[in-house]
């Protein structure tokens, strides 16, 4: 089918709303058409990134639309079924089957590379490839392909408008809490550091209401207001002598239980590990810096842990129900982080996100 995509030609460049030639579903996969995409800071990180032969390419990793059409061995949805999408995975290698549909074996080609596991790509332009499947969705599209492991089926009427996110950003910092830190928890006076509280950082704070005694560390004032409302500690690092003894001071002298960091940043990392209690456990979420400086005798003698985790070690199938049913019990306030805009606006919202002027911008369809 012919669809309307927004194309970015060459690293670093605008969003273009270009006309695309769309696949027919192959036995697995379906068709979505899109009420909504979240815009995350991954999609402008690899926009950015990526090597110029990896263009032209549609983008978009937080789609939620209602299934369209759907290939001949599909069976766990069916057309008109709504769907939040999220990452891919092969669902029969061991990584899936024992550590979870993040850690597929196969996932750098389901993702990130632009093209099936056999090369091709789903969408053409002017008769010639276009990289899409990226997290296997490429949802910055009126019409995205996708498959039936990665589609997420909501209940009949669900509103739509505003549930992209759940897919990636929501799911990613809340997963964190629920699915690493909260099997660890020790009692109710346990203390959670988050480190950059854009959309991930503050779903974990979402997530992590009434079970931790919470701390949020950013530079931007709105950002450190939304972390307020939702129950946290404000720590402004730009107003501080020295982070790491703040934050001492403020756990009793201890140093954090927990701490997640989502700027992949060198220093901000190896301040969360110093910053942390003895056994305190620090969880990485960004893409970021490669490297980053560790005190490895602090983090030996006092038994910290350094844990890496891709989407919250979450199960997006699992994950992504519970989150929505714990919004509509009051139990994860982010609906407030959400700022709408229409989708011919995908290059201001993109704009907005970086200047800090919006926490999550959602395209409407």
């Amino acid at each position: 089918m012919i669809t309307q995509a927004a194309v970015v030609t060459e690293p670093g460049a605008a969003f273009n709303f270009r006309d695309v030639q769309l696949d027919d579903p192959r036995p697995d996969e379906i068709i979505v058409k899109m009420v909504s995409t979240g815009i995350c800071h991954t999609d402008i990180s690899v926009r950015d990134t990526l090597p110029a032969d990896m263009f032209p390419r549609v983008l978009g990793h937080e789609g939620a639309g209602i299934v369209e059409q759907v290939g001949s061995a599909v069976t766990k949805v069916a057309v008109g079924d709504p769907v939040i999408l999220s990452l891919d995975a092969c669902g029969q290698c061991a990584n899936c089957t024992s550590k979870g549909p993040g850690y597929c074996e196969n996932t750098l080609i389901l993702n990130y590379m632009g093209f099936r596991m056999d090369g091709s790509t789903t969408y053409t332009m002017d008769e010639a490839p276009l990289h899409g499947q990226f997290l296997g969705q490429s949802s910055f599209s009126a019409y995205a392909l996708a498959t039936e492991r990665n589609a997420v089926k909501v209940a009949p009427g669900t509103d739509l408008s505003r549930l992209g996110p759940y897919g990636c950003s929501f799911m990613t910092g809340a997963g964190t809490v629920l699915n690493i830190l909260d099997p660890k928890r020790g009692s109710d006076t346990d203390t959670l550091v988050v480190y950059g509280v854009g959309a991930v950082g503050l779903a974990a704070l979402a997530a992590a209401r009434g079970r931790y005694q919470t701390f949020a560390v950013d530079l931007q004032a709105s950002r450190l207001e939304a972390a307020v409302r939702l129950g946290a500690t404000a720590i402004n690092p730009a107003e501080s002598e020295d982070l790491v003894a703040q934050i001492k001071e403020l756990t009793n002298g201890h140093g954090a239980n927990f701490a997640i960091d989502t700027t992949g940043k060198t220093a901000v990392v190896k301040q969360m590990v110093q910053a942390l209690a003895i056994k305190g456990t620090a969880v990485i979420l960004a893409l970021g810096d490669a490297t980053a400086e560790l005190d490895a005798v602090d983090v030996m003698m006092n038994g910290k842990q350094i844990v890496g985790a891709t989407m919250g070690d979450s199960d997006p199938h699992q994950t992504i129900p519970e989150l929505l049913r714990m919004a509509a019990a009051g139990e994860f306030m982010v609906d407030d982080l959400i700022t709408a805009y229409p989708v011919a606006q995908i290059n201001e919202a993109i704009a907005d996100a970086e200047s800090g002027k919006v926490i999550k911008p959602v395209l409407v369809w």
